[in-house]
């Protein structure tokens, strides 16, 4: 089963700037319309709400560096790990080849016709 953890945004961060986006547009819309504030009051609600933005979104982003960061090192600690184990079997591929082809085989074994051991009758 996958591991997945609904507020963790490793993969979704772009969807999660979407949504926040559109939601921080939706609030100051609503919030002008039904707001009963002078323009004043109302232009430094803004500025404040667009401050809290920016900030939560310069936090996001610094978060998705970090997470992006952590998975290229994972990333090339596993291209080191598998490039060592190509190395190793490569090593023991030509210490196997290098026994078995290179090893001291006779071919002309000196076999016994059956004078001493055994009883064959060669005709």
């Amino acid at each position: 089963m996958a591991d997945y953890n609904q507020y963790d945004n490793d993969g979704g961060g772009g969807g999660f700037i979407m949504g926040l986006l559109a939601g921080v547009a939706l609030g100051a819309g609503l919030g002008m319309l039904l707001a009963p504030k002078t323009g004043t009051e109302l232009r430094g609600q803004v500025a404040e709400q667009a401050r809290t933005f920016g900030t939560k979104a310069s936090e996001q982003y610094r978060r998705a560096g970090e997470t992006a960061s952590a998975w290229a090192e994972r990333g090339r600690e596993a291209v080191n790990q598998a490039r060592e184990a190509a190395q190793r079997g490569a090593e023991e591929a030509r210490n196997y080849t290098g026994a078995t082809t290179g090893g001291s085989y006779s071919t002309g074994a000196n076999y016994n016709t059956g004078t001493t051991g055994g009883d064959f009758n060669r005709s």
